[in-house]
């Protein structure tokens, strides 16, 4: 009985440890704002920026994600070169900017320069290795 007390004891004390210091995220991070605050964090960091609108019903959003967001090698170079954006083109900033820029399918993925414009549309689910060749050439048309 002493033996599972200690146990029971232990996995507890393990378990608030991890809560007060959870592992550091993983992937892409998105900026968490309005899309005007999002142009704004682009003029003021002087980076172009990468849009995903998403649905949450969809299931390549889904796999983005889960399978291209969380890629070690796509998080260090779009984290590095972009104001990442997320939106639900269902909700919010997401349907008004799906509606404004006739978004027809999910996932969106669009890249814009520092003041909003757009330089690259793509759309569907990519594997990481093409989608850092998509930002690379976001970045070449962004310098033109």
């Amino acid at each position: 009985m002493k033996k599972i007390l200690l146990l029971i004891t232990i996995t507890t004390v393990i378990l608030l440890m991890a809560a007060k210091n959870p592992e550091p995220k993983e992937g892409l991070n998105f900026f968490e704002g309005t899309w005007k605050e999002a142009v704004q964090k682009a003029r003021d960091e002087n980076k172009p920026i990468f849009l995903d609108i998403y649905a949450t019903w969809c299931g390549p959003c889904k796999m983005l994600k889960r399978n291209t967001f969380s890629n070690a090698k796509v998080a260090e170079f779009y984290n590095n070169s972009f104001i990442n954006v997320s939106l639900d083109g269902e909700q919010g900033d997401g349907s008004v900017l799906a509606n404004e820029l006739k978004i027809i399918g999910y996932p969106s993925l669009l890249y814009f320069d520092k003041n909003g414009n757009p330089i690259l549309y793509s759309a569907g689910y990519v594997e990481a290795g093409e989608f850092i060749k998509m930002g690379k050439e976001a970045l070449r048309r962004n310098t033109k």
